[in-house]
């Protein structure tokens, strides 16, 4: 009676999805296990196979399953990097042909081998073709995205996902009834008709919608919303499955949304809701007996991962052959197409559920449990391949060049100052009197060595009517944190210039006041908004991040930047990006007369003469450095990143770090080393955030 009572109430169904996504996913991390598989054990023990408190024939259990189900395949659309595939086009068609191929026909041999029908054996290929770039933050971290593996990696995954979702809208098509030539014909050109307008028709839908809808981030998510759901039903009405839509609607407004901060809501509302239910779902969805007998039977499941993981050897083996790639970039290219999560989870579920008249399955329930396992399996080893070989790739040598590194405040060295425009400009926002003089100090400071000025900058929040008194009272306030910011100023000499703004939105009266103000850097201070609400609606500091037009300072300063002796900078890469933070160090460091260390960590398994070769071509950037700075480069072995930047900063009176924050596929967090130095250094700290980062 209990047990029909919780399954009959909505409420009582997403209440109890809701706390297994707020409980389990934490408790599995702690253990080291993926979030993912946590909520698939959760779905088994609350199924029809266990407690019995969900069923996955509930309309609430499909409704979320459903949305988590076509959100996955949007997402994974949405991240697909446009940029770096049209970077190395042709070679990423061919691995992409090739690591599609190679595994369907693999597949297709293991599902006759097994004596599966020729359907169901094209739809076990399909579901080994496509790959989830599960392991691109590992590779991101390390600083080798530039490298070709990488990127031609990243483009094939394009035509991996399309092509496995196009033959299973075919196999789906065939299994469900009558299907002659003239319908799969039928099929395909409505399916060419359908991608065109969507591909094209919601690109140029989204871009005009931006344009005119300017900086209303709730009406733009809500457009991305309807996208996704419209581009679904019409899958439908052309006869293929919905994910396909979600898929090309991903793909149709990637260039759209870019990384603003929509992008990250629509990511957010999907990771931690949508697609962990879908999540749970599949684990309701897994029969205990039937799978424990497909474990007991071992070879199914066996003989499809070794299909997998050996088809997606051979595709990057012959990938190597062709363009003479090292074995290296091979083994890196072949770690990063196994994971199978997002794609194939998504279509063998849809195989699954599609029953031909006569009742039958595409796929079975043995099959079903093979693909668990399959994603269980490369989901765990994939990372830990690449986190092993991609760490031996070098970053191509034009990145290295000089040319490639001139950044913000190069613009203004060497020229007198009457040939610009407008001086070195540095914005600084005040609010809380507390860090006021340390932030004014810092932006002084570099505005002395520029020969630039600063412009504090105060914000009161908008009211409907201007005459409110509480207005009249917060405009007051400013103009008094505004005298005692040019009475610090006065300490430097350097020329002030004092803004008073009046607006809706924080984040967007700090863009808009330096980008009237052509500023070349905006310092803040430390916000410690987090939580629920911070990654809902983003924080002030997210937000400029992305919306400011040059870069941004996050400063948390625990004492005065003129008392500042010893600056440690950790170096992970030599990207343009992470040479900003050095300059911003050796700025700070020339006119401080200070002293500056570049902290490189490098992994225990990262080969000596790598290290060599990467402490050498950070020497040389140096070495062209006009300023002359006392700056020293350490090398550290230790696999350890963040706790070993930890310990060796101290000793030091600042840390300036770049921000960078990295996701997987369906919008999944993953820690940071930046977020861990964060959260565990005491000392001051500065945050370097690029345009558009």
């Amino acid at each position: 009676m209990t047990s029909n009572f919780l399954t009959d109430s909505p409420i009582i169904q997403f209440t109890i999805l809701l706390t297994v996504i707020f409980t389990v996913p934490p408790i599995f991390e702690r253990l080291r296990i993926p979030g993912l598989v946590g909520l698939l054990v959760a779905g088994v023990l609350l199924g029809q196979n266990g407690l019995k408190f969900l069923d996955s024939d509930s309309e609430t259990v499909k409704l979320l399953s459903d949305i988590g189900k076509v959100y996955l395949m949007f997402v994974a659309g949405l991240e697909i990097d446009l940029e770096q595939f049209r970077k190395t086009k042709n070679r990423s068609i061919v691995f992409g042909i090739l690591t599609f191929l190679v595994p369907l026909i693999c597949g297709i041999l293991v599902g006759r081998f097994f004596n599966f029908g020729w359907n169901a054996s094209v739809l076990i290929g399909s579901l080994l073709a496509s790959h989830t770039l599960l392991a691109y933050p590992i590779v991101s971290r390390l600083g080798v995205v530039m490298n070709e593996a990488v990127t031609v990696t990243v483009g094939a995954t394009i035509f991996t996902d399309t092509g496995a979702l196009l033959v299973l809208a075919i196999c789906v098509g065939i299994h469900g009834g009558e299907f002659s030539t003239l319908s799969l014909i039928t099929l395909l050109g409505g399916l060419a008709i359908y991608s065109v307008i969507v591909l094209f028709g919601f690109d140029w839908a989204g871009k005009e919608f931006f344009r005119r809808s300017g900086d209303e981030q709730s009406n733009q998510f809500l457009f991305i919303l309807l996208a996704l759901f419209l581009a679904s039903v019409g899958a439908q009405i052309v006869g293929v499955e919905k994910i396909v839509g979600a898929f090309l609607a991903g793909l149709a407004v990637n260039d759209v949304v870019g990384r603003s901060p929509v992008k990250e809501k629509i990511e957010f509302i999907g990771s931690v809701l949508f697609i962990p239910c879908f999540f749970v779902d599949m684990g309701l969805l897994i029969n205990i007996p039937a799978f424990i007998k497909t474990l007991s039977s071992i070879w199914l499941a066996l003989v499809i991962v070794s299909a997998l993981i050996g088809s997606k050897f051979i595709a990057a083996f012959l990938t190597k052959l062709i363009y003479r790639y090292s074995n290296v970039q091979m083994l890196t290219m072949w770690s990063l197409s196994l994971p199978q999560v997002a794609a194939t989870l998504a279509a063998s579920l849809v195989a699954y559920q599609t029953l031909n008249p006569a009742g039958e399955r595409l796929i079975s329930e043995g099959v079903l449990n093979s693909v668990i396992v399959l994603m269980l399996v490369t989901s765990i080893v994939a990372p830990l391949i690449t986190a092993r070989f991609a760490a031996l790739l070098q970053v191509p040598q034009t990145d290295f060049e000089t040319e490639s590194l001139a950044t913000w405040w190069e613009h203004h060295e060497g020229q007198p100052l009457e040939q610009t425009q407008y001086p070195f400009t540095v914005v600084v926002p005040i609010h809380n009197s507390s860090n006021q003089r340390y932030l004014i100090e810092m932006a002084a400071l570099i505005a002395q060595h520029q020969s630039g000025r600063i412009l504090p900058l105060a914000i009161s929040k908008a009211h409907v009517h201007m005459d409110d008194p509480q207005l009249g009272i917060s405009l007051e306030q400013s103009q008094q944190r505004l005298k005692l910011a040019e009475e610090i100023s006065a300490e430097f000499d350097v020329q002030v210039s004092t803004a008073v703004r009046i607006d809706d939105d924080i984040a967007l009266a700090i863009s808009r006041t330096s980008r009237e103000q052509n500023a070349n850097l905006v310092i803040m201070g430390w916000s410690r908004t987090t939580g629920l609400r911070a990654r809902l609606f983003g924080n002030v500091i997210d937000s400029v991040f992305w919306s400011s037009h040059c870069p941004v300072a996050v400063a948390r300063l625990v004492k005065s930047p003129k008392t500042i002796g010893r600056i440690i900078v950790p170096i992970g890469d030599l990207r343009p990006q992470t040479i900003s933070a050095w300059k911003f160090a050796e700025m700070l460091a020339d006119v401080n007369q200070s002293e500056v260390v570049l902290l490189h960590v490098s992994n225990s398994k990262t080969p000596t003469n790598l290290v060599e070769e990467f402490t050498t071509q950070l020497t040389e950037i140096v070495s062209k450095s006009h300023l002359k700075v006392n700056t020293h480069i350490r090398t550290i072995v230790d696999d350890d990143v963040a706790q070993t930047i930890v310990r060796e900063a101290q000793g030091f009176d600042l840390a300036v770090l770049r921000s960078v924050r990295y996701r997987t596929t369906g919008g999944l967090a993953v820690s940071q080393v930046t977020t861990e130095v964060i959260e565990e250094l005491t000392g001051s700290i500065v945050l370097l955030g690029e345009a558009h980062l």
